[in-house]
């Protein structure tokens, strides 16, 4: 009777770890799914958003669109490395590949090419290096290995305040200098939702997060160009030609596109009327074209990204890989809810690109980069579980 049992136990092994790893490889597939829909709307819409930049550069309109499915190219590359590049690896190497960041932000303030007033930019023969969009990642893995070396020690604010000040410290202070606010904002906050999904006291988060808040807002007003994006953020049609003109010709667009737009390739903002429509206001180009309808898929596309990403890290067997999913969740919807809310004038502008759909190679690389180690994880976590059901 007992081996009768014991074979119907066994018997029922295979079928357990098969429903397991289906569920694991459900959300994989979903996460790829999501991003390459993300990725494919991005080139619509810079192939009608870049066009008259393109004539006016060089007369190919089609020059920054290939540009940037070359980026697509390079940055799915990295996606499927970084998927078999096991997600703990990340771990052992945090420091490294983020003292490796940190040069290079050095190096880009020494010989960096300044543009519009920043440095932000290193010119590698025809490529552009922007180390700043790689430094999120780095910080994010460094101070999510961080947290999980001391997990049993963070009842103690001191070794809380610690890697907190000087990962985060570190990397403000050299994007602050290029000046780079927005890519300071997407570490700070997603790092502070790390602290919030961590064993680390809520006190301990809360207090470390006012404080941080208080900094990012003197920060904010401590810029002429900075305080200007706030006030107009606040009343853009006071000043329509100056602080407030691109806010007032996104809403413009975003308003002429109705529920179901003027048309692919029928944009009139593009022409000249809404600056940086194929990098930081992308959406409002999406909005115009495709409508409220088309708008709102891209809206939606964001939150299942986040669903997908939360459900991944809840789901990591350990506490790196738990805290490294949410970072790079955060990372990622954070930026994506600070463009539009700022192309759609409930945020203020901070000059940062829409993740996948924005032109910008680094930015694709980076993100793509990142997904690829979601789906490590993921991928990860799935063999574990049907691991644990076979044992």
């Amino acid at each position: 009777m007992t081996d009768t049992v014991e074979r119907r136990t066994h018997k029922a092994h295979p079928r357990t770890r098969a429903l397991t790893r289906s569920a694991g490889n459900k959300r994989s597939v979903f996460l790829i799914v999501i991003v390459a829909m993300l990725v494919t709307i991005g080139l619509g819409a810079m192939l009608s958003a870049s066009s008259v930049v393109s004539i006016r550069a060089s007369s190919d309109q089609f020059e920054l669109f290939l540009r940037q499915v070359m980026w697509v190219g390079l940055g799915m590359g990295a996606l499927v490395v970084s998927t078999f590049v096991p997600y703990r690896f990340w771990q052992r190497m945090a420091l490294p590949f983020y003292a490796i960041t940190v040069v290079g932000l050095i190096v880009t303030l020494v010989v960096g090419d300044a543009r519009n007033g920043a440095v932000r930019w290193i010119e590698v023969g025809p490529i552009t290096i922007q180390v700043a969009e790689f430094a999120k990642f780095t910080a994010l893995a460094l101070l999510a290995a961080a947290l999980t070396k001391k997990e049993a020690l963070l009842g103690d604010l001191r070794h809380v305040f610690a890697p907190v000040a000087t990962i985060l410290g570190i990397t403000s202070v050299l994007l602050l200098a290029q000046p780079d606010f927005g890519n300071v904002l997407l570490i700070v906050v997603p790092a502070f939702v790390m602290l919030a999904a961590s064993t680390v006291p809520l006190r301990f988060v809360f207090g470390l997060g006012a404080t941080g808040a208080l900094t990012m807002a003197a920060l904010a007003m401590s810029a002429d160009y900075r305080k200007a994006r706030l006030l107009g953020f606040l009343d853009p049609f006071s000043n329509a030609q100056g602080s407030g003109l691109q806010a007032v010709q996104s809403m413009v667009a975003l308003g002429t596109g109705g529920f179901f737009g003027v048309g692919l390739g029928q944009s009139r903002a593009r022409w000249s009327w809404l600056p940086n429509a194929h990098t930081d206001f992308i959406f409002a180009i999406i909005g115009e074209e495709t409508g409220f309808a088309g708008a709102a898929i891209v809206v939606t596309l964001f939150a299942m990204l986040a669903a997908v990403g939360v459900s991944i890290a809840y789901r990591s067997k350990d506490s790196f890989g738990r805290l490294l999913a949410i970072g790079i969740v955060s990372w990622l919807t954070i930026q994506a809810l600070v463009n539009i809310g700022g192309v759609v004038a409930v945020l203020p502008i901070t000059g940062v690109p829409l993740p996948f759909i924005s032109n910008g190679g680094n930015a694709m690389l980076a993100n793509l980069f990142a997904v690829g180690v979601l789906l490590n994880i993921s991928r990860t976590t799935a063999s574990e579980e049907s691991d644990e059901a076979t044992s």
